[in-house]
């Protein structure tokens, strides 16, 4: 069974180590200290391990408990990267347990779920349980930033479902949002500022742009419904424009994030701006505007009915003594990537606060929840 003593020391000596993705902060160390104290970890309890360097200093550490007879397999997938640890109000590498809570950086997102899977195998390994399946724990890299690293657990493993342990205070997530980042460049007219009939201003232009963003966001955007995730949305994130002051400036640039629902894809997006730079120009015949949609990610969602959703929810009903909660998560996680490479995928993780924050902490209860959750769900999907 289960071990929260065994647990804790495990979740406490995870934050300690620092995992910073140094892909959002220069100077980051990375994740190849906490990759190989994990797979040293899982050879003791038993797993073969291999790490997969999917970048200069960057590892995915990866166990495997080995089936019996070619059962259904198993991945568990959590994410050993955090972000920065500058600006925090406590110590960010020292554990500390406090009225339930453990906190520290990565913590909460997500050493607490990492933890979690890590004991509940161990658990099965200590139960004698032969399981007729395998079951792989990839402890991967990069997800703060580019998912590297469960890109290259994909290309490798394939099993027959996933569970990721992001957090979802116990409850079943079965649903979340994708986005794309899109560059719009406004294109005018370079002339002194004091000749506007031969100047056209670029950033009058952008904001002729953005004002129609706007109404599109409300007025159709707002109109659909996900069940669990609500309304598409977008924003304007960045804008650069202008060379000086005496002149029109003949260009700029504007960068959008498109949040999307299940049902939305690139090209979704793509047609969008073709409809909004369309519509501004049907009002100033002078607006030239292109819009590039330079990078996505999908959205994500999972039938309920699904063996591997079924078996967290029985899980849940089991070890929880409640019917399982589904939701919608509305970041965007490795999950969709797992779902992309033919992998049924859920996602069921603890609770807490602060991921990205000053303060971070997990709740711990629910840590040792999540382990007991996923010690049921192994044995039933492959057992």
């Amino acid at each position: 069974m289960v071990s929260e003593k065994r647990l804790l020391e495990l979740l406490k000596d995870l934050i300690r180590i620092r995992s910073v993705n140094p892909d959002l902060v220069p100077g980051g160390n990375g994740e190849e200290e906490i990759a190989r104290f994990i797979g040293t970890y899982m050879e003791s309890m038993g797993l073969s391990v291999r790490y997969q360097e999917v970048a200069p200093g960057r590892l995915n550490a990866i166990g495997v408990l080995k089936g019996i007879d070619g059962g259904r397999s198993l991945m568990l997938n959590g994410h050993i990267d955090t972000v920065g640890v500058e600006g925090m109000s406590i110590d960010p590498l020292d554990p500390v347990l406090r009225d339930d809570r453990v906190y520290g950086r990565g913590s909460f997102d997500m050493k607490g779920g990492v933890a979690a899977m890590i004991e509940a195998v161990n658990a099965v390994v200590d139960s004698g349980i032969s399981l007729k399946g395998d079951v792989v724990v990839a402890c991967v890299c990069d997800e703060e930033y580019a998912s590297m690293g469960t890109e290259a657990v994909a290309r490798e493993y394939v099993t027959d479902a996933a569970i990721v342990t992001e957090p979802t205070a116990c409850r079943v997530c079965v649903a979340h949002k994708g986005f794309a980042w899109v560059k719009v460049e406004v294109t005018g007219k370079a002339a002194h500022g004091s000749l506007p009939s031969e100047g056209v201003d670029a950033i009058v232009g952008a904001g002729k742009f953005l004002s129609r963003l706007d109404l599109y966001a409300r007025e159709t955007l707002a109109a659909k419904e996900h069940p669990l995730l609500g309304s598409p949305s977008v924003h304007a994130s960045l804008i650069e424009g202008g060379s000086n002051l005496s002149t029109y400036p003949s260009r700029c640039i504007v960068q959008l994030e498109r949040r999307t629902v299940p049902g939305e894809s690139k090209e979704t997006v793509e047609k969008e701006m073709e409809i909004i730079i369309q519509a501004v120009r049907e009002k100033d015949p002078k607006f030239q505007a292109s819009a590039d949609v330079f990078f996505t990610r999908p959205p994500f969602e999972v039938p309920v009915e699904e063996p591997v959703v079924r078996a967290v929810s029985e899980a849940v009903g089991e070890t929880l003594g409640r019917e399982a909660e589904y939701i919608g998560s509305h970041p965007w996680l490795d999950s969709a990537i797992l779902s992309g490479a033919g992998i049924p995928t859920v996602i069921f993780g603890p609770d807490g606060y602060g991921a990205h924050g000053a303060v971070e902490y997990v709740d711990f209860p629910s840590v040792v929840d999540t382990a007991r959750v996923l010690f049921s769900a192994i044995s039933r999907f492959a057992g």
